[in-house]
């Protein structure tokens, strides 16, 4: 710790981080009357929430209990146990899955945060025993960003890729609607367009193109952040963390740079690290994660999670796991913007596939983002870097019908409506796929055989390979209107169109090591007193797995509720 730092004041709890666990953490530390300060080092709030689905995924919980849904702590312990499997942090597991539940509804009861569930929306691995075709992942309601007034500005802005149209709020309830072609899903989207184009006074007053509604994980974040102003709790933005301040074996505070200066703030109940991972640290992905790798490709904020956090602990002794997995998923890299975009539903689509350079599939193209990534290294090591980057590939007819990153549909956005610069780099065109393959350097041979068996499958329904659209989660994002299997259809239908894709991630799944109170431990099971991690500073208590839409944010808040409670004296 510099000697030049001066202190400035003292709190109950210091968090580090504005993510949504961070934010649950304060809103419930102040709750329980402590005096809290959240210190964020970027100048807008938000993190990799801000930007992210914003589901969380609560077995057990009262919305899907409200609509008669059957769950137990037994069936939950059962997936996790069976997904997770051997390495599996038993106490941990089990606290989350008796907390989670608790943490939303006391959420909902003492704060702007709102929730419905997904009842349709099925958890990640349906063939293991426990699993639910619905009910356990929750997904945010629309929040109005007017509750926010002059911190508005400072709310880091939802990903376009989120958003009709890039500009248009909508709940992942209401986009599973539209993907899948569901009854009503054009009438649902005119709807929504003319309420934005009608709230044009909003827009003049803010003077931005913002939708006066947010959802998803932007819409969290502004309700928790509205929480916090409701309670008076303080958030510091362009607040770097520097180190934590250990006095006799108790974490009592940090080190933070703020307006160029060092300053001490001392925190009597201790500090939660809920700073991200270190997915934007090019050292740290270089000496942990598997290769290749690359900042470029993660579609988090630039510059925002560099591993402080987890260098911080690990300067106390911490402990540390699974820093060599990230929460894995495909990214497209999009010229003129500054970070990557993830495809996470596009891929079940009928009428796309996906190769490698050998023009060969190796995966089931609608799996669950981390264990497309996943397959994607493995493959990559046995053709000897053939896979990274991969090509999904599909024809005229998909491109009329469907989005794929930020391809809007043809019937939409036609191909001379697209912006120039992205031909030739975001996506690639032929008329026929001989010369596709030959403007990627794809094998044209494995392209024309791979192709020929994909339509081959379209026709019987039935992916004899890796058994596409299989299962309910696979058919989740299929077209409902495709018969016999919602995500097969021909790839015929010249011209053909090519978007190299990336191994990108949402985040690193690696870090501290904590017990079931959030407390960071030693190698020795040691408890640091008065220190805390949760979200991707911590090592998952998923393992490295993600058994369900909202794996990630619903054991950060849960934890930052634990963390709170445990402050106060209350767990």
């Amino acid at each position: 710790m510099s000697d030049k730092s001066e202190s400035s004041g003292d709190y109950d709890l210091v968090v580090v981080g504005s993510g949504a666990g961070a934010m649950t953490a304060a809103v419930t530390a102040s709750a329980k009357g402590l005096r809290v300060l959240v210190i964020e080092k970027a100048s807008q709030y938000g993190g990799t929430s801000a930007l992210s689905g914003g589901g969380i995924w609560i077995p057990c919980n009262h919305h899907f209990k409200a609509l008669g849904g059957q769950d137990s702590p037994e069936k939950a312990w059962t997936y996790l146990k069976n997904s997770i499997g051997d390495d599996i942090d038993e106490p941990r597991v089990r606290t989350y899955i008796d907390k989670a539940a608790e943490m939303i509804e006391w959420l909902e009861k003492n704060s702007r945060v709102r929730y419905a569930v997904a009842d349709k929306y099925p958890d990640y691995y349906m063939h293991l025993e426990g699993s639910l075709a619905g009910g356990r992942t929750l997904d945010p309601e629309l929040f109005d960003l007017s509750a926010l007034k002059g911190e508005l500005s400072k709310l880091r802005q939802a990903s376009r890729g989120n958003m009709l149209m890039g500009k248009i709020a909508w709940t992942a309830r209401q986009a599973h609607v539209a993907m899948s072609k569901s009854r009503g899903w054009r009438l649902m989207i005119i709807w929504m367009m003319l309420r934005y184009k009608l709230d044009f006074m909003w827009r003049k007053k803010t003077g931005e193109q913002r939708d006066r509604r947010t959802a998803l994980g932007n819409a969290l974040v502004a309700s928790l952040r509205a929480s916090l102003i409701d309670r008076n709790v303080p958030l510091w933005l362009n607040t770097n963390f520097v180190e934590l301040i250990e006095q006799q074996g108790r974490v009592c505070g940090v080190v933070v740079e703020k307006d160029g200066q060092q300053q001490r703030i001392f925190a009597r109940k201790g500090v939660v690290l809920a700073a991200g991972g270190f997915e934007q640290n090019p050292e740290l992905r270089e000496k942990y994660l598997p290769k290749p790798t690359s900042v470029s490709w993660s579609t988090t904020p630039e510059g925002a999670n560099t591993g402080a956090a987890l260098e911080a602990g690990q300067k106390l002794g911490a402990d540390t796991a699974l820093l060599d997995w990230a929460w894995w998923t495909p990214s497209f890299l999009v010229p003129g913007e500054t970070k990557a975009r993830g495809i996470f539903a596009e891929r079940a689509f009928p009428g796309a596939v996906v190769v490698n350079s050998l023009g060969k599939r190796f995966v089931n193209e609608a799996a669950p983002y981390l264990e497309f990534v996943t397959a994607m290294y493995a493959d990559n090591e046995k053709t000897g870097g053939k896979s990274i980057p991969s090509y999904v590939i599909f024809d005229s007819k998909f491109r009329f019908n469907y989005a794929m990153g930020p391809l809007m549909p043809s019937q939409i956005m036609p191909d001379s409506r697209l912006r120039k610069e992205w031909l030739n780099k975001l996506y690639f065109k032929a008329d026929t796929l001989d010369e596709l393959a030959s403007q990627i350097g794809v094998d044209a041979a494995g392209l024309q055989e791979t192709v020929g068996k994909m339509n081959h499958y379209a026709e019987t329904g039935v992916d004899e390979e890796f058994d596409r659209g299989g299962n309910a989660f696979d058919r989740y994002y299929g077209d409902s209107n495709v018969a016999p299997n919602p995500c097969l259809a021909p790839v015929a239908k010249g011209p053909y169109y090519a978007m190299p894709i990336q191994a990108g991630d949402i985040g690193t799944k690696g870090g501290l090591v904590t017990n079931e109170r959030a407390q960071v431990k030693k190698p020795d099971g040691q408890v640091i007193e008065g220190l805390y991690a949760i979200g991707n500073t911590s090592a998952s208590v998923m393992g490295t797995t993600y058994p369900g839409a909202g794996g990630t944010l619903g054991p950060a808040m849960t934890f930052g509720y634990i963390a709170a409670l445990d402050a106060a004296g209350q767990n």
